[in-house]
């Protein structure tokens, strides 16, 4: 474990990166990233050949949740904007984050195009329970835009409609207010070369929401717990982890959130979790991890270095900084063949 800085718990998760290394737009093809691969040695290596580094046993574990059309511009009855970026959302109710939250009232209703979002109750933290009218499908489809994170600057575009959704998300899956961005980089191309490699793919579903991009705080810190996330596992895919733990092959968990499921299910079915990987986690059913680079402080980063090891992470990091990697949710990616000390 690393010494922890008390007055500043989250001092040692930082790390220098460029601003123009942050990616603001996907690569031309999907599976046009660079890839670092991550185990005694550091590999610059292409997305296109990650077939090659899978072996024929492994299963990988892709989150198939669809991203909603989250980010819904609306007005008050005085005219300013509001915007509300739904969180999750079930029947004709749901959660969402406000801008600007303090001066709304609860009970007020607010415009969006032929509908309305109305404030039932503020939650904390600039979050509120909300009703939508008539339905949030008809709000989504007028006024709503793709919830690109706010280190990418510009507005999401139409291309963000196909790209900042992967190619295996489908509607009988849980809606995101994020995307699971690991997932990205497969092309249908890309698939399909996995799946003649011989490489079994199954697919869970997390709600991506507070507990994957919310910053973390020091009060989550001290708690071990993040905001909690639905998440669904089907019948099919929990026989498919189980099988392969039994037969000792090796989970290839396809970004944090696949990890996150893995880690706390318990069963097929439908669950929430609030779970915080941290250093002193030990990997139960994740063998190795495709992943993106992740935010400085941010809960996904200290996942990853758990995982593979705070100094291993923290060197490819710089390795990638160095190589003009390009960084986050539209960014590159890197591969950890196994956790910290080998297969478990």
């Amino acid at each position: 474990m690393h010494p922890i800085d008390t007055a500043d718990p989250l001092a040692c998760w930082d790390y220098p990166l460029p601003p123009e290394l942050i990616a603001q737009s996907p690569p031309a093809a999907r599976d046009g990233g660079r890839l670092l691969v991550v185990d005694d040695a550091l590999h610059d290596r292409e997305v296109r050949d990650l077939p090659s580094l899978l072996r024929k046993d492994d299963l990988l574990v892709v989150n198939d949740v669809t991203v909603r059309r989250a980010r819904l511009a609306c007005r008050r009855q005085s005219g300013g904007a509001v915007e509300v970026l739904v969180l999750r959302a079930t029947g004709g109710e749901g959660e969402g984050l406000l801008r600007p939250a303090r001066k709304l009232r609860e009970g007020e209703r607010l415009t969006a195009g032929p509908g309305e979002v109305e404030v039932l109750e503020h939650l904390g933290e600039g979050r509120a329970r909300l009703r939508f009218h008539p339905n949030l499908a008809t709000l989504e489809a007028a006024v709503g835009a793709m919830p690109l994170p706010p280190y990418i600057t510009r507005p999401a575009g139409r291309d963000d409609e196909q790209r900042y959704q992967t190619v295996f998300a489908h509607e009988g899956a849980l809606r995101a207010a994020a995307a699971p961005t690991a997932g990205l980089h497969f092309s249908s191309e890309l698939l399909a070369r996995v799946a003649a490699a011989g490489v079994e793919r199954v697919a869970v579903s997390l709600e991506v929401g507070l507990g994957t991009f919310r910053p973390l705080t020091a009060e989550q810190m001290e708690r071990g717990e993040l905001h909690p996330e639905r998440f669904e596992v089907p019948e099919a895919s929990w026989a498919a982890i189980e099988r392969a733990r039994r037969e000792e092959r090796r989970v290839v968990a396809v970004g944090t959130t696949a990890v996150r499921v893995l880690e706390s299910a318990t069963g097929p079915g439908a669950g929430e979790t609030r779970i915080f990987l941290r250093e002193g986690w030990v990997p139960r059913r994740v063998g190795a991890l495709l992943t993106n680079f992740h935010l400085p402080r941010s809960s996904l980063l200290l996942l990853v270095a758990a995982f593979a090891g705070r100094d291993r992470v923290f060197a490819a990091y710089a390795h990638a900084v160095a190589q003009r990697y390009r960084f986050f949710s539209y960014g590159d990616a890197c591969f950890f063949p196994a956790p910290l000390g080998g297969m478990r």
